[in-house]
């Protein structure tokens, strides 16, 4: 059964040849018919008939049997070349293989992702969990308590926009924002960290507008400003400044805390990365970091960072004039939508 199947569809795909060599017999015949100078014979009809099904059963029969010597060496690189149509079929089957390959793999990383953050999430949410129960039983200070559920917020502010990561583009409305509100409002939300250390902010924003999303670049700045606070010991200093260029304005978070080893500079965006900081000082999920550069580049902007161990951190939100931040919003819908 399986047999006449095959054979069923090897004539359905053989069928233009078919027609093309019945359409030349019956033209010749009928130019044979139709000449007066030709006696026709009946029997010379039928015999060339005969003789046209023989020929293209043969024809038939051969090109089965190189289709399907065709399918069995596909897989061996030592057999004879094949033909162009079995190789146009090898090469088109070889890439989609790669294609789905490849789009395993990716899935299986973004996969191992997302279970070692919920992993790390958890571990991270547990701390700050603890230290509250332990408050309860012995009447600690009520800032430090403060402290605490300050970075819970933050934790679970970074889970819920790692979860909307790729959904980005069903949540974003991008226009010409005023930097120096959406940085004050930032520093107010972090307000009671930088009064339980005693830590000094300066900003010099300026009249400096941009073309960004203001909930998205909150975020942005949000994950920068609590880096720098974590580093950052008591009576330390944070000043956030802006300034324009022909080509671009940045926003520049400067603090001057433990800084960052220069091992670990080239990796400190890199998905999971806590840096030899985040696993001296504390826990760290290197999420933060990671999920600000993603956010950035979908906005149209993107993140650097100078930093010297032991004495300062630069983190700067570039912002190019001559970008349109539509377009990576767009191009996300395309691929979401693909």
């Amino acid at each position: 059964m399986r047999m006449r199947s095959r054979w069923l569809r090897f004539l359905a795909y053989e069928r233009p040849y078919l027609i093309m060599s019945a359409a030349s017999y019956l033209l010749a015949m009928g130019i044979f018919y139709a000449d007066p100078r030709t006696k026709w014979h009946a029997d010379t009809f039928f015999y060339g008939s005969l003789l046209w099904l023989a020929m293209t059963a043969l024809f038939l029969a051969y090109r089965y049997y190189r289709t399907e010597r065709s399918i069995a060496q596909m897989d061996d690189e030592d057999s004879e070349p094949l033909s162009l149509e079995a190789e146009a079929c090898h090469q088109e089957m070889a890439r989609r293989e790669i294609g789905h390959i490849r789009a395993m793999n990716e899935a299986q990383a973004k996969q191992r992702d997302h279970y070692d953050f919920i992993v790390s999430w958890f571990h991270e949410i547990k701390t700050p969990i603890s230290v509250l129960r332990l408050m309860q039983q012995t009447n600690m200070d009520p800032r430090s308590v403060e402290e605490e559920v300050a970075r819970i917020e933050h934790y679970v502010d970074q889970a819920l926009y790692y979860a909307k990561l790729d959904s980005f583009h069903q949540d974003y409305d991008i226009g010409s924002r005023e930097l120096e509100p959406i940085v004050k409002k930032v520093v107010k939300q972090h307000a009671k960290t930088f009064i339980f250390k005693r830590i000094k902010v300066v900003i010099e924003i300026g009249d400096v507008h941009v073309h960004t999303d203001s909930k998205w670049l909150e975020f942005i700045l949000s994950q920068l400003l609590a880096n720098s606070l974590k580093y950052t010991g008591e009576d330390g200093e944070i000043v956030i400044s802006a300034e324009e260029t022909d080509g671009e304005k940045r926003l520049h978070v400067k603090d001057n805390g433990i800084g960052i080893d220069a091992a670990d500079m080239p990796r400190i965006f890199n998905r999971g990365f806590a840096g030899a900081n985040g696993r001296a000082h504390m826990k760290s999920t290197g999420m933060g970091l990671f999920l600000a550069q993603e956010l950035s580049r979908k906005l149209g902007h993107y993140l650097t960072c100078r930093s010297e161990a032991g004495s300062y951190t630069v983190m700067t939100i570039h912002f190019p004039v001559h970008h349109d931040p539509y377009l990576n919003a767009l191009t996300g819908s395309a691929k979401a939508s693909g």
